[in-house]
């Protein structure tokens, strides 16, 4: 029987995969990633992956990341809403909070944060999260809203994952897992996330995972080494490959209400 992945994480639009896109899905493809949910940070970015989405039978986000709120306008519900009347969009973000970089200031990080909060809520649609060294901000404006939806590529500390879990929010893990370097606080914390709120991605293009032998010559990361996250989170749980995969695979399908 063939093990199939869902990576819920994929900067497909990002330019690293152009003219590439063809041969990156048919590598994912053979090593098992039947699905990816395409990752939309602004508005350009979120209209590119709504059109590959189309073209290839894929899912995505619309959204503006933390990085991009001070792109954000007054038309930025009505173009949201628009992008997500497409059934491929199954959720609002790349939204969140980014004080590690500070690309945005921080208030209007806050303030775009709780529009897209408010939009999700309104069209009764997940959020697509991203959070770095700000969860108690983050928590403070989730507490202001009723919705759904994963915490993008946790790096935090047990507290702020004890949060997010009693939020009911799912918890995506990437190839920062198979970091020796950097790693070691989130692979303490894989033990602690239910098997039943996890999701795997890969954030392809970045965060290619360290575990990869023979390293490849490309620093890019791509879907097809999802197995890579999904084989360390199954050996620090102690279980085997195929569990983790069919449950991350079924929370991806529950979360954003997909057909199998």
């Amino acid at each position: 029987m063939t093990i199939e992945l869902v990576d819920a994480g994929v900067n497909l639009s990002n330019h690293q995969f152009d003219e590439h896109h063809d041969e990156v899905l048919q590598r994912a493809a053979q090593a098992g990633v039947k699905q990816m949910l395409l990752i939309g940070c602004d508005i350009q970015s979120s209209q590119a992956s709504l059109q590959l989405a189309k073209r290839h039978s894929l899912l995505c986000t619309s959204g503006i990341h933390p990085h991009d709120a001070k792109t954000a306008d007054t038309s930025l519900e009505q173009q949201l809403t628009l992008l997500a009347s497409h059934p491929e969009v199954v959720a609002i973000g790349e939204c969140g909070l980014d004080y590690n970089r500070d690309f945005s200031p921080r208030d209007v990080q806050r303030a775009v944060l709780g529009r897209q909060l408010a939009l999700a809520e309104t069209l009764n649609m997940p959020v697509y999260l991203h959070e770095r060294d700000a969860s108690n901000d983050m928590l403070a404006i989730l507490n202001e809203y009723s919705v759904k939806g994963v915490l993008h590529c946790f790096t935090g500390d047990k507290f702020a994952l004890q949060s997010y879990l009693e939020k009911g929010l799912y918890i995506g893990v990437t190839g920062w897992v198979c970091d020796e370097r950097r790693g070691g606080q989130l692979q303490s914390l894989i033990p602690s996330i239910p098997l039943e709120r996890l999701l795997i991605e890969t954030d392809a293009p970045f965060l290619l995972p360290r575990t990869i032998q023979p390293k490849p010559k490309s620093r890019r990361n791509e879907p097809s080494y999802l197995t890579y996250v999904c084989q360390q989170i199954a050996d620090l749980k102690g279980c085997e490959f195929t569990e983790v995969a069919k449950q991350t695979t079924l929370n991806f399908q529950q979360l954003f209400s997909v057909r199998g």
